[in-house]
């Protein structure tokens, strides 16, 4: 995710921090500094904050690690203001390996609630509320820490996209009919869910119609994932395959190639060096080295060297094709060491509406 930091990396697994966490910790000192707390309260609060994205980190490792063991390969885990997003390469299509990676996550969330809860004592509820609207601090500190875990388990066990609870549900569903028709009905209830968030949140919390906002999106994107999905069921790599497409050679000049552009529709070309693919050159490359006065240079001085390959006879995935898109614009398609075309993810899209369209008429 751009604007990520990497930590390091876990199992295998990136662990990256966007740099809006950084807002996020100057937030909570500012919100102390005009609550007028001290520096103790205030030091107290921010270890709080981080020991909670700790939380959000093993959370989405356990998701990560759930889908190792289907053979699910996570690029990445990265920390964000608002949670953590585990990067799956793809999510398990078979129904119970779902319903187990999407419960990991909880699970993980109720173990550490689980530990907690031997080293505290629950007071009555009069006494609770006083407790919480202290704040945090070194007596209250695990008390609130438990607390959060049991909320973070029950709000991710909703029935709406993104969280885990939506993609139980979709599992479950899927039992009885076809993944694509579960996805979309379980899309339809979290929308649904996510409406209900934004009414609540304009009568009492803001941050509730955020939420409601954030369930209504990822509830759009999982849908149009699973439908562009199905759309692509059986179709193989090179029914996908441009045959017709605009090269340049490594030597000729960024000139020409923005020559080409304004003289056509094409909006990448692929580098040939001795007549062997060797890189991409797309508009906003062109539109760079233009604005840095390299109209004469070389496109072999600004191409983009990242090429990734697919056979002819694969059956692509959808989120594999977007992924391989954001490495390399062009996709080449071999039929036995033989390029037998490109594959462009705009025309990816125009394919699957074409396809979708004709499932519909029927």
């Amino acid at each position: 995710m751009k604007g990520s930091l990497k930590l390091g990396k876990v199992f295998g697994i990136d662990v990256l921090i966007h740099w809006t966490f950084s807002l996020l910790i100057l937030f909570i000192i500012y919100k102390n500094y005009r609550a007028g707390h001290t520096t103790i309260e205030t030091v107290w609060s921010v270890v709080f904050i981080l020991s909670l994205f700790v939380t959000v980190f093993l959370h989405e490792l356990g998701h990560s690690l759930m889908a190792k063991r289907f053979n699910v390969k996570t690029n990445s885990i990265t920390l964000l203001p608002i949670g953590g997003v585990a990067s799956l390469e793809r999510i398990p299509e078979k129904p119970k390996e779902e319903i187990l990676v999407a419960l990991a996550g909880p699970a993980v969330n109720l173990a550490l609630a689980f530990i907690t809860y031997f080293f505290i004592s629950i007071p009555d509820a009069q006494t609770l509320l006083e407790q919480l609207n202290e704040g945090v601090n070194s007596s209250t500190f695990l008390l609130n820490f438990f607390i959060v875990n049991i909320w973070l388990s029950v709000f991710n066990l909703l029935p709406a996209f993104p969280m885990d609870g939506g993609r139980v549900f979709r599992a479950l569903l899927s039992f009885f009919m076809p993944r694509h028709r579960a996805t979309w009905i379980a899309a339809r209830l979290g929308q649904l869910l996510g409406i209900g968030f934004i009414i609540l949140g304009i009568s009492s919390n803001p941050f509730l119609a955020f939420i409601g906002v954030f369930i209504i999106l990822g509830a759009q994107s999982e849908n149009q994932v699973v439908q562009s999905g199905f759309a692509l069921k059986g179709t193989k790599a090179g029914d996908l395959a441009m045959r017709d497409y605009p090269v340049l050679s490594e030597n000729d000049t960024i000139s020409k190639a923005a020559e080409m552009v304004l003289n056509s529709q094409n909006k990448v070309f692929l580098i040939l060096t001795n007549s062997a693919p060797s890189g991409t050159l797309g508009r906003d490359e062109i539109i760079l080295a233009l604005s840095q006065g390299k109209q004469h240079a070389a496109v072999a001085e600004v191409m983009n060297r990242k090429l990734e390959r697919m056979d002819a006879e694969e059956e692509p995935d959808f989120l594999s094709l977007i992924t391989k898109g954001k490495e390399s614009p062009l996709i080449l398609v071999y039929r036995k060491d033989k390029l037998e075309g490109v594959i462009d993810i705009e025309n990816v899209m125009e394919y699957i509406m074409i396809m979708q369209a004709k499932q519909n008429a029927i």
